[in-house]
């Protein structure tokens, strides 16, 4: 069910190991996917799903984005279908070690960062998960040795089996409760599967300093074993892997020094580098890829200085916590873009920073009414926009010689755009686009 990247490698992958493939989506497959398809000769449906050859089907690889309350997922929950996450069925056909990245910020960079030292290491290593490639298709394209998985929530719920080698979770903090019936314990339960099947000789990896990681490890250690976190999902298997906890005094005491800005992203680097380090890779090699690692698209991306204005794109910032992370890091007075599709934020915990940080705030939705509710009692001059085109605009117009513009919007972008990747390359095509390229007339 669903046919976008990770459908479409599970179609792949199954059809090679011997299974009767069918892919059934209800939007519209892209034109590339199709094509992918039809080269296999594997057939598929778009613009909804034909019950009774889906509900026939002895296993059903579910595309994350898809919820349990979708009908149809309902009728094959209530007959006992089960319902699998792409690298829950893709894992027992690769010969491929693990090194598997969760939590609620963070992992995009930890894990392009891991890829990045591994590919410099030189073996045989490939990036997928929630970000690259499908795994199940480079699985049935040729494997590898390592794969660098990047791993939601989403996919953690009907993942059953799957065991990492290496394991790391960066944080837990509010997000998506939308999907988890806006219960923080069924999400913090989601992101512990991480631990599931693995063994004393595998390494989780942890920021110590959250406030949900170690009370449930010690809960794990005392028997308790997570519920199943959504309908679809089940019990997690019991994990029992050698705990490599790390706080932010370990940064320092390695004598680490790394390419991008903040304090959220020493984090980041102290748990790759225990990560590689775990899985043998040279300290050396190590620390200059640290020093020279370029980052990643969309999160504390520096786009452009014009004018004396700096523009940042953190389009991934699709939480609170991310926000809070961002506004940390910066060191202008800010001018903060926020808004989009709220997915049961509280803002509250933004206050006190973007009183210390910010210049104003430039509200971006369709909606914009919590944001005015929430973030107009604090006193900051404030605008009100429904395109980026308009967002970006009032931005310029606001900032000041010495600011810095910051796209780190706390909600998700479907409410205006394709993707939270279409937001930012907007951001930064208009950016380029309107702001002045040369210090304005203060006159």
């Amino acid at each position: 069910m669903g046919a976008a990247e990770s459908g479409v490698g599970t179609a792949i992958l199954a059809q090679k190991q011997g299974w009767d493939v069918f892919v059934s989506d209800m939007g519209s497959i892209k034109d590339k996917y199709k094509q992918q398809l039809d080269a296999h000769h594997i057939q598929w449906e778009e613009g909804g799903h034909t019950e009774s050859l889906i509900l026939n089907a002895d296993t059903v690889v579910k595309s994350p984005g898809i919820p349990d309350t979708a009908p149809l997922v309902q009728k094959l929950i209530q007959q006992g279908t089960p319902v699998l996450a792409e690298l829950e069925f893709a894992k027992p056909y690769s010969r491929g070690k693990t090194i598997c990245i969760t939590g609620s910020n963070g992992k995009t960079t930890t894990t392009t960062l891991i890829y990045y030292i591994m590919k410099q290491w030189g073996v045989d290593v490939g990036l997928a998960g929630n970000i690259g490639r499908s795994f199940a298709l480079q699985v049935a394209e040729g494997d590898h040795d390592w794969y660098v998985l990047e791993i939601s929530s989403f996919q953690l719920d009907n993942m059953y089996t799957f065991r990492a080698d290496i394991a790391v979770l960066m944080n837990i903090t509010p997000d998506h409760l939308d999907r988890y019936e806006f219960q923080m314990q069924h999400y913090v339960d989601s992101k512990m599967r991480i631990l599931q099947n693995m063994r004393p000789t595998d390494a989780f990896i942890y920021w110590n300093q959250d406030e949900h990681i170690g009370r449930e490890l010690k809960m794990r250690k005392e028997g308790h074993i997570a519920p199943a976190t959504t309908p679809s999902s089940r019990p997690a298997a019991k994990g029992d892997p050698k705990e490599m906890g790390f706080d932010d005094t370990r940064f320092g005491g390695l004598g680490l020094s790394f390419s991008q800005m903040g304090r959220h992203n020493e984090r980041n680097a102290t748990a790759a580098y225990l990560a590689t380090k775990e899985a043998g890779v040279p300290d050396e090699l190590i620390r200059k890829c640290l020093a020279d690692f370029p980052g990643v698209e969309h999160r504390l991306e520096r786009v452009e200085e014009r004018g004396g204005i700096l523009f940042i794109n953190d389009s991934k910032a699709t939480n609170v916590d991310a926000c809070h992370v961002a506004l940390q890091a910066m060191t202008r007075p800010t001018i903060l873009i926020v808004g989009g599709k709220d997915k049961g934020n509280d803002y509250t915990v933004l206050f006190d920073l973007i009183r210390q940080k910010c210049a104003g705030l430039v509200y971006l939705g369709a909606d914009n009414a919590k944001l005015h509710a929430s973030f107009d009692p604090l006193g900051l001059p404030v605008r009100d926009t429904h395109s980026m085109e308009d967002c970006v605009k009032a931005c310029i117009d606001m900032a000041r010689p010495g600011d810095c513009v910051l796209l780190s919007p706390c909600c998700a972008s479907f409410d205006l755009f394709r993707n939270m990747e279409d937001r930012g390359e907007q951001f930064k095509a208009l950016v380029r686009k309107y702001a002045p390229s040369t210090d304005r007339c203060t006159e």
